[in-house]
């Protein structure tokens, strides 16, 4: 089995059940969860079903190490190679990482301004063009409307999709449609809404809003707790 083949367990299965299929360029989904549960996971899970089909993606993390990024990608790399019984692992996995670059902030160094220019500088002087941008640990407690339409016009500009992982909590407010802050305020900025609550013996990623839908369907599906990839039947 070659790397192209091995996409049937990711995360984004789960939009295929909806009516639009998928995100979609230019756009903003979210995964929303409590801390713990699994966010960066399920965003690695994303950006890989992308970077195994050869189209390059640039991961960003606020206040996280370089390196738990990078094993995080070892990890679910190696997990879909055994299980998928992929042929010439090591040739395949430096085959993937050439289309996939990580920047990491910590502290409050991150800005949306900062973002631009590192997209820019690695446009044109490492000819690295992103379909996808992955932007973890941002506040969306502090976010507001002006920012959100910052970052989907860099979507735009890249002709990709942007991912986010947002925090909840457990005493978290719902609005009706069940989407909790600190992303309900901003849902009208926001496309794609994915849940992640934890089950007994698996972790469930539910879809919350899907584009302008407004009859979004109960779709949900159970992902394996270590590597939040889809549990294989």
């Amino acid at each position: 089995m070659h790397r192209k083949d091995l996409n049937e367990r990711s995360p984004l299965r789960l939009l295929e059940q909806s009516i639009h299929g998928g995100l979609g360029r230019g756009n903003i989904g979210v995964v929303a969860a409590r801390h713990g549960l699994g966010k960066s996971a399920v965003l690695v899970g994303i950006a890989l079903d992308d970077l195994m089909r050869g189209r390059k993606v640039l991961h960003v993390a606020l206040n996280e190490r370089f390196e738990k990024i990078r094993d995080y990608y070892d990890e679910i790399f190696m997990d879909l190679a055994r299980t998928g019984n992929l042929q010439d692992v090591d040739t395949e996995r430096r085959e993937v990482e050439q289309y996939r670059n990580i920047h990491t902030y910590v502290g409050s160094s991150f800005s949306i301004p900062k973002l631009r220019e590192a997209i820019t500088f690695l446009n044109t002087y490492m000819d690295f063009y992103p379909a996808a941008l992955i932007l973890e640990g941002y506040k969306f407690e502090q976010a507001t409307k002006e920012n959100m339409d910052e970052l989907r016009q860099i979507a735009r500009e890249i002709d990709g999709e942007l991912w986010m992982s947002a925090v909840t909590h457990r005493e978290s407010r719902k609005n009706e449609r069940g989407i909790p802050e600190p992303v309900a305020h901003l849902e009208d900025s926001i496309d794609v809404i994915l849940a992640l609550e934890q089950g007994d013996k698996s972790v469930t990623l539910r879809l919350l809003k899907d584009h302008k839908n407004p009859d979004v369907s109960p779709s949900h599906v159970a992902l394996d707790p270590t590597t939040l990839l889809l549990i294989q039947e």
